[in-house]
């Protein structure tokens, strides 16, 4: 085993808790955006993503706390795009659950070999972003 690099672990999970909790608000605003027929079932897809994006965030500032740092208090940036047909908020969360993987990928990259639980914690994260983005692309074929 080699030594883990807190500091770097730390200000990757303080990205990940920050881009987390944009998730929040982004499937937030998602959720109450969509119109048409399919707008129900959706509504409630983007709810459950919200109410994930927090329990993620929760997570991870609980391993911040655990590796004595201080979790952020800041949000990711998010770009307004005023585009709310359902394909324009799939595409847009599927370019988000793409930058969660490549975040998540980033702090397995770290903390291999040098945590086996913050490594298989990452693992599992890594797996539900993976289960996301083949969702996303599963909504989305029929746009196509």
């Amino acid at each position: 085993m080699r030594e883990l690099d807190h500091q770097k672990t730390i200000d990757l999970l303080n990205a990940i808790m920050e881009f987390e909790l944009a998730g929040v608000v982004r499937y937030t605003h998602y959720s109450l955006m969509v119109t048409g027929p399919n707008r129900i079932p959706i509504v409630a897809f983007f709810k459950a993503q919200a109410s994930e994006s927090l329990l993620h965030a929760q997570q991870v500032g609980e391993i911040l706390t655990g590796l004595d740092g201080h979790p952020t208090l800041r949000i990711a940036p998010m770009e307004e795009t005023f585009k709310h047909t359902v394909k324009d908020i799939l595409q847009e969360s599927l370019s988000h659950e793409r930058k969660a993987l490549d975040m998540y990928k980033s702090l397995l990259e770290t903390v291999a070999d040098a945590s086996i639980y913050l490594e298989e914690f990452t693992r599992g994260m890594i797996g539900q972003e993976e289960m996301h983005n083949l969702e996303l692309k599963k909504m989305l074929r029929d746009f196509s």
